[in-house]
């Protein structure tokens, strides 16, 4: 594990502070809902977007700072670490990494108050892994952009008011910030995944798209929605990461407690097994989720890919392990509708699926061996 700051340590032990006193009553209770008021606590303390400029209200940190805030509350809340990855982490981040000045200044500062969110839209029905099969069109129609398509699987529309959209542009792939109350877009359906959280399929008829929402586009625009792409990954390493860490240490206090043939559950050997290996899974996660974060910040803030990739491909594979594990040692209690563990459970295996499934995390790494060999071992 890195070695962290006085100021990063200083970091942790306040938002876990913030978490132990103010969201663990309702931990477990958010049925689905974005967890506002806790994000809107962690805004004014200034916690939310650390890693985002000053210029736009954030904190000014670095990515790893971003990923220390997300553990330290996803141990209490892990609604709440997932709310902090998506806008730390995903869109809001790729806008301003690549945005214009005016998308900047107009959609990063509601984020960073909580006073809004902006979803993601990648996936449509007939394109998931497959991003060249993208359907989702910009045309030029004399001065404006129009956009035509559609994406489905998007999670966090209902409480946001744009999406960063992928499409197609006529001189390859880029992406665009789409208000959903425009006209042309139509919401078509909301669902619910297997978690319990909303997602949403969205259509978009001639859409004109301003000139200051294009965040990617022209023959680089692919290659940077793939840097942004990176930090997703490491976000979603990261929450699983989180995931495995709240279902360890539930599992520790209920082996404590729970006695069986007159003696605590955590005096037998069936049950520290289970303990010490997915602690060991757990920590070695972490360790790589950190160091890819760490070389990102050395190498201009952008993860490379074949670094993102193992650190998404590993938690997401240790995650589900883990949980389980936790579940099992929980027995029927942790299998009940409502309990903590059944739906850490839920939460688990959707980081399998989201930011790339493992199976193309696989081709990602295989392809940037291929390409550069084995990295170095520094």
């Amino acid at each position: 594990m890195i070695s962290l700051s006085p100021e990063q340590k200083l970091l942790v032990s306040s938002v876990t502070d913030i978490a132990e006193r103010e969201f663990a009553d309702r931990a477990f209770e958010w049925n689905g809902e974005p967890p506002w008021e806790n994000a809107q606590l962690l805004a004014d303390r200034g916690f939310l977007g650390v890693n985002f400029s000053e210029e736009y209200g954030g904190g000014g940190m670095t990515e790893l700072d971003a990923i220390l805030t997300i553990e330290a509350v996803g141990r209490i809340c892990p609604d709440t670490a997932e709310f902090l990855y998506n806008q730390q982490l995903v869109a809001p981040r790729a806008i301003e990494l690549f945005g214009t000045e005016d998308a900047k200044e107009r959609y990063l500062p509601p984020v960073l108050d909580a006073e809004d969110s902006i979803a993601i839209g990648i996936s449509e029905p007939e394109a998931g892994s497959d991003v060249g099969a993208m359907r989702t069109r910009i045309k030029e129609d004399g001065d404006d952009l129009v956009l035509d398509g559609e994406k489905t699987w998007v999670s966090n529309v209902e409480q946001s008011s744009a999406a960063l959209v992928w499409t197609q542009f006529p001189d390859g792939l880029g992406s665009v910030i789409v208000e959903f109350d425009w006209d042309g877009v139509e919401i078509e359906q909301h669902y619910a995944n297997m978690a319990g959280h909303h997602q949403t399929h969205f259509l978009m008829e001639d859409v004109v798209v301003p000139e200051e929402n294009v965040v990617t586009s022209g023959p680089e625009g692919f290659k940077n929605q793939l840097r942004a792409l990176n930090w997703e990954r490491v976000g979603s390493a990261t929450l699983a990461n989180t995931l495995a860490s709240c279902a360890l240490e539930k599992a520790l206090e209920y082996a404590e407690q729970r006695t069986q043939f007159d003696q605590p559950i955590d005096e037998f050997q069936g049950i520290e097994w289970k303990l010490a290996d997915a602690a060991t899974e757990l920590e070695a996660s972490r360790a790589l989720t950190h160091r890819t974060a760490v070389r990102a910040h050395e190498q201009g803030r952008i993860p490379a890919r074949l670094d993102a990739s193992m650190a998404k491909l590993r938690a997401s594979e240790m995650v589900e392990h883990v949980v389980s594990e936790a579940l099992q040692i929980h027995g029927a209690n942790g299998y009940q509708q409502g309990h903590p563990l059944e739906y850490l459970y839920r939460l688990a295996r959707g980081r399998r699926l989201a930011a790339g499934t493992d199976e193309i995390q696989k081709n990602q790494i295989a392809a940037a061996l291929k390409q550069n060999g084995l990295p170095n071992p520094t």
